[in-house]
């Protein structure tokens, strides 16, 4: 626009020259000179506005080149692209709204970015497993739990049939996707021995989202209560069945034989004694497995755990034929609670002394290890075959259940020395060879000579610790 203004000045001045000039004339000057002179103000104006044309029209292509430069930038996802605003013309009102509309999309897409980093951290931080297929049944999008499940195979672009094998979990996504409903199931191929609930429900764009929520540990959970509950009405009605039938024989009897009646009765106590040590198995390992077990913990040298446990747990053999010996313990201390501890001792000592009887001689000892006590119950009975010794700490697990019930085992007795010696910080094992014998082992932390001063200061006030 400036231009065409520049130009008409120029030609409106050229014309005043020309109008001058005639005036100035004499009227015997001819149309001839007046005509040349007029021709060569033309070509001289003309001269003059072409350079000065192909300067501006330059400039302007210039400012039009940055601007298509911008619009690439800005398309190629550049939004810090800005244009030079220094001028003050119609081009100059047009950068602004171009670097307005720039920045406008440049909050918009951080907006969004932000949107989309937090979701995937969300995502991301869940413990169930998330993936997004497209509505040809690629994979979209999957959080970090679906990748350490599916590994390196699932990947963005990639059909789900292809990365997944689990027929639930694509039969739920298939459904998803064709029906636009939501689909649910169960999967259990995904990884050995997981179990998966899947929710698959339709998204608005057509593809569909599946959500897996691990349920091993609740199957677990649900299993060994189911199993609990099976072995402890089998074991209650054992003995419920023979105390019913004696006692059923003694009422039909009016007047019952005195030896019989003698017999009868001892096999009467006998279940009712197995039902009560049942009862109170269940009770202590209730107990110890409850949130508000606690300990009394103080520290205590262990040759002096070992020495008391056969001095208050000796009796228990001494009709047995069975010899109970130390073999030494370090002084060093552990944090304990004496009475936990005991019948953790009871327990592993009772039970060498009903399934290695036949080895006439149990030790009691500890050793130390780096930074712990390692404390051992060794009998030189018939031994454990190796298949059993991951799973005698299981409850009511027994190795021989036939000779379990005629010992009067209640199978808790190990589970209960398990959760007492964890409680405490440490761990149990068993090692054994069939013909040589078993030795439970387990370890307790060594206290520091600087920790024990600090507890024993402070003994009066934190003699409880919970656990």
């Amino acid at each position: 626009m400036a231009l065409f203004v520049l130009l008409l000045l120029f030609q409106t001045a050229a014309m005043e020259l020309i109008l001058r000039r005639m005036m100035e004339h004499t009227a015997g000057e001819t149309l001839h000179r007046l005509g040349r002179e007029a021709l060569w103000s033309g070509i001289i104006a003309l001269l003059v506005a072409l350079p000065i044309a192909a300067w501006a029209a330059s400039r302007i292509a210039a400012r039009l080149r940055r601007v298509v430069d911008f619009s690439r930038r800005i398309a190629q996802g550049d939004l810090s692209a800005r244009l030079d605003q220094r001028r003050g013309d119609e081009l100059t009102a047009m950068e602004a709204a171009l670097n307005q509309t720039a920045e406008r999309l440049g909050r918009s897409f951080a907006e969004i970015e932000s949107s989309r980093h937090e979701l995937a951290t969300m995502l991301d931080s869940m413990q169930e497993a998330v993936v997004a297929v497209t509505a040809e049944g690629h994979v979209r999008w999957s959080n970090s739990v679906m990748k350490r499940i599916a590994g390196t195979e699932i990947r963005v672009g990639r059909p789900l049939v292809h990365s997944v094998r689990d027929p639930e979990l694509l039969a739920c996504v298939r459904g998803a996707l064709e029906k636009r409903e939501v689909r649910y199931g169960r999967a259990n191929s995904l990884g050995p021995g997981r179990i998966f609930e899947i929710s698959a429900a339709p998204l608005p764009s057509g593809g569909a989202i599946a959500v897996l929520h691990d349920v091993t540990r609740i199957e677990a959970a649900e299993r060994s209560r189911r199993d609990f509950i099976a072995n402890v009405s089998h074991e209650l009605r054992t003995p419920l069945t023979s105390i019913q039938g004696y006692v059923e024989t003694l009422l039909e009897e009016p007047r019952p034989d005195a030896a019989t009646a003698n017999e009868f009765l001892q096999v009467i106590l006998k279940n009712a004694t197995r039902m009560n040590r049942l009862t109170e198995d269940l009770l202590a390992l209730a107990s110890i497995e409850s949130p508000d077990y606690k300990l009394a913990m103080q520290p205590t040298r262990a040759s002096e755990m070992v020495r008391d446990a056969i001095e208050s747990l000796g009796g228990i053999v001494v009709d047995s034929g069975v010899e109970l010996e130390s073999s030494g313990a370090p002084n060093a201390h552990v944090m304990v609670d004496p009475d936990a501890i005991n019948q953790v001792f009871g327990n592993l000592i009772e039970n060498a002394l009903k399934y290695g009887k036949s080895g006439k001689l149990i030790r009691v000892g500890a050793r130390q290890l780096e930074n712990q006590i390692e404390f051992f119950v060794q009998d030189l009975g018939p031994g454990i075959a190796s298949e059993h010794l991951e799973r005698i700490f299981e409850r009511f697990y027994r190795v021989d259940k036939a000779r379990s019930r005629e010992a009067g085992g209640t199978g808790l007795g190990l589970a209960i020395v398990k959760h007492i010696v964890q409680a405490h910080g440490g761990n149990v094992r068993a090692e054994s060879e069939l013909g040589s014998g078993t030795t439970f082992l387990f370890t307790l932390p060594i206290v520091p000579e600087k920790h024990r001063h600090e507890e024993q200061a402070d003994a009066p006030v934190t003699a409880r610790t919970e656990v």
